[in-house]
């Protein structure tokens, strides 16, 4: 089984290329999604982000509003929690691929918004980079609710510039056109990868 990474910078249009990955049949672990997981009712980071951050927990979940507010602006704040989550993701991102390997899927995808960042990229056998254009990017992520100049700067600070990613990346899809560009990107890597995987298998 072939692992294939999926990252991108914020507003390029990861969300759109991963859901693209699963309606061509791959098998997708959504790190944002774990991490939502683990943060609501019953989940496994609670009682620890809540020890580290007290007063971010209402009713048994973390209030990411109010979490967001006390680690935006400040690094070691984010590196504590950072501490907490990325281990049980990753964890739990291993766990996905050894039940897809145990299904013999030929990919499985491992959707991570901070890939080289936490090193995720060594578990990953190809990178995917989803990149477009800045005033792209700007224009999307400003449409965002509750979005502001400041938390936009101040997530690009925490995030590898565009440029350097696509530079460590195997595949660049470029989303600033339309989706039906995207979407013939995409099918062409997975149609490579496939080949590759399938050669490998013979060997």
């Amino acid at each position: 089984m072939l692992v294939i990474g999926l990252t991108g910078s914020i507003g390029m249009g990861k969300s759109t290329a991963a859901a693209t990955l699963q309606r061509l049949g791959l098998p997708v672990h959504d790190a944002d999604a774990a991490v939502h997981r683990l943060m609501e009712r019953g989940g496994a980071a609670v009682a620890a982000v809540s020890a580290a951050f007290p007063g971010v927990e209402r009713d048994g979940a973390i209030d990411r509003g109010l979490l967001g507010a006390k680690v935006l602006d400040d690094d070691a704040a984010m590196k504590r929690l950072e501490g907490i989550l990325h281990p049980l993701v990753r964890a739990e991102a291993r766990r996905f691929l050894a039940q897809q390997a145990r299904l013999r899927r030929p990919l499985a995808v491992l959707d991570i918004p901070l890939l080289f960042e936490t090193g995720g990229d060594k578990l990953c056998d190809a990178v995917i980079v989803v990149s477009a254009p800045p005033f792209i990017q700007r224009a999307r992520v400003m449409r965002r609710h509750g979005m502001t100049e400041a938390k936009f700067q101040a997530i690009l600070a925490r995030q590898m510039p565009d440029e350097e990613k696509r530079r460590r990346a195997d595949f660049v899809v470029q989303t600033g056109l339309n989706k039906a560009h995207s979407l013939r990107q995409l099918v062409g890597i997975v149609r490579l990868l496939k080949q590759q995987n399938a050669a490998k298998r013979k060997h």
